[in-house]
């Protein structure tokens, strides 16, 4: 009985064996495609603006022979200007076609992105690479040159006519003066719908942009200023009416200010931020938020300042480090030294103040000035001052000057050269001991005549003047 179930196991397991040896199904073998071959409707592109919606160009391409069919192939169609070898490609992704076409206005808004001028035919590079979906196998295709001419687009934002730009505002160093500081406060015409400058804001407030300077008859500001993060851009408008002023960053620095009107956008980036110190005291109610600031432009410790006292009071005050008493508050550490323990400083009387701080060593001053102009025009002739006004109201120091051709001058204090300012590389900024103000060399002539000069000081790291 043994053998029996011997024998049969042995023929079931020789079934089995002969059943494995059968010669199985050969695996599939597929053929690796090739790039397929661009063609184009056209080879010259040259829409109007009454074009815009209408399809100029079409791309067809061959199928690249892949192993599978088109539905899971892909396709990236490359466009850059001719010389480039496609390092900044504008790229669009086609599936399930061997073709795709474009709108004047999708080719346009590419050359104008490029920032190739309107109506200036330009030739551009244009190639397909295929791939499978998951980006293997990819092949390229030839290129196609096609020539292209952007045309013109009216901007969203009507440019000024003046082909000039002002800044004008609270935040400014010359406040809501009109005319305004040139050319501290006057932006650079990069194009005819692109201008920008770099300027100093006091930090809060708001500001407009003026086309013309020293009129308010029109202007371009926002349509509402409510909006959040607008004070680092956004939308703008012309306007001829009250409007809306654009808010301006929080903290006090200089900025870069850009104005597109092509697209109606505007961005404010910072530049330089400054370190600040408030100066609350008795002539302004010890309130640390509404006080002066003393600026650091470097942030290196050195912080300084222009602060007027009235008379009355007790012409105490204190430097803060927060617009608030929750920073560090520093008083007076005796013979010319800050403490964070003692008692107030204080000027000596009523007057117009030059604040020194330094928060490394600990050190402060302040040098009470009046402030006058010397120069070569009659008849200071290098010699004699001729002494300015100021006006608490709106804090500013005026004089009157005249003026022949060649006359050059500068700001100094208490009839004095150990502190004077002047304009250093054209650029409306005063700084200490800078270049005489007129020098044709060192930055603009003046005209011939009868001036009113205006000195601001009360933008902390940034004096500037008008002249008018």
């Amino acid at each position: 009985m043994k053998s029996t179930i011997n024998f049969i196991l042995l023929i079931v397991g020789l079934g089995c064996f002969v059943a494995s040896c059968d010669k199985a199904t050969d695996l599939p073998y597929h053929n690796l495609g090739n790039p397929v071959q661009l063609s184009a409707s056209t080879t010259t592109v040259a829409p109007q603006l009454s074009d815009s919606n209408k399809t100029v160009l079409t791309l067809n391409w061959s199928f690249p022979n892949y192993a599978t069919d088109s539905t899971n192939m892909k396709y990236i169609v490359e466009m850059d200007s001719t010389g480039r070898n496609f390092a900044r490609e504008t790229t669009k992704t086609v599936t399930k076609s061997l073709s795709t076409s474009f709108l004047a206005k999708e080719l346009n808004n590419m050359l104008l992105a490029y920032g190739y001028a309107f109506n200036v035919p330009v030739t551009m590079d244009v190639r397909v690479t295929s791939s499978y979906a998951n980006n293997n196998e990819k092949y390229v295709s030839n290129v196609v040159k096609i020539k292209m001419t952007p045309y013109h687009v009216p901007p969203k934002v009507v440019p000024p006519s003046s082909n000039e730009l002002f800044l004008v505002g609270g935040t400014t160093a010359g406040g809501w003066d009109n005319p305004v500081p040139v050319p501290a406060q006057q932006f650079k015409r990069l194009d005819s719908v692109t201008y920008q400058g770099t300027f100093y804001f006091k930090g809060g407030g708001a500001y407009d942009l003026l086309p013309v300077d020293g009129s308010w008859n029109e202007k371009y500001n926002v349509a509402d200023n409510s909006l959040p993060n607008l004070s680092a851009g956004g939308d703008f408008q012309h306007s001829t009416g009250p409007g809306n002023d654009i808010p301006a960053p929080a903290k006090q620095g200089m900025y870069t200010v850009t104005f597109d009107f092509q697209h109606g956008k505007f961005t404010v980036t910072p530049a330089k931020l400054f370190g600040l110190l408030w100066v609350p005291g008795d002539y302004q109610g010890w309130d640390p938020g509404s006080a002066p600031t003393l600026a650091s432009v470097n942030n290196d410790g050195n912080y300084e300042g222009y602060v007027n006292v009235p008379a009355g009071g007790t012409y105490e005050f204190k430097l803060t480090s927060e617009p608030d008493w929750n920073g560090t508050n520093y008083g007076d550490g005796g013979g010319g030294m800050l403490s964070t323990s003692g008692g107030n400083l204080k000027f000596p009387s009523a007057g117009y103040y030059k604040i020194n701080a330094n928060t490394t060593a600990n050190t402060w001053s302040v040098t009470a000035t009046t402030w006058s102009l010397i120069g070569s025009f009659a008849p200071s002739n290098w010699g004699s001052d001729v002494d300015m006004t100021y006006d608490a109201g709106s804090n500013k120091w005026t004089g009157t000057i005249t003026t022949v051709a060649g006359d050059q001058f500068k700001f100094r204090a208490n009839h004095d050269w150990g502190l004077n300012y002047g304009e250093t590389a054209g650029t409306g900024s005063l700084s200490l001991n800078g270049d005489n103000i007129g020098d044709p060399a060192k930055n603009s002539a003046i005209t011939p005549g009868t001036h009113t000069i205006t000195l601001y000081l009360g933008g902390s790291g940034f004096y500037t003047y008008t002249i008018n």
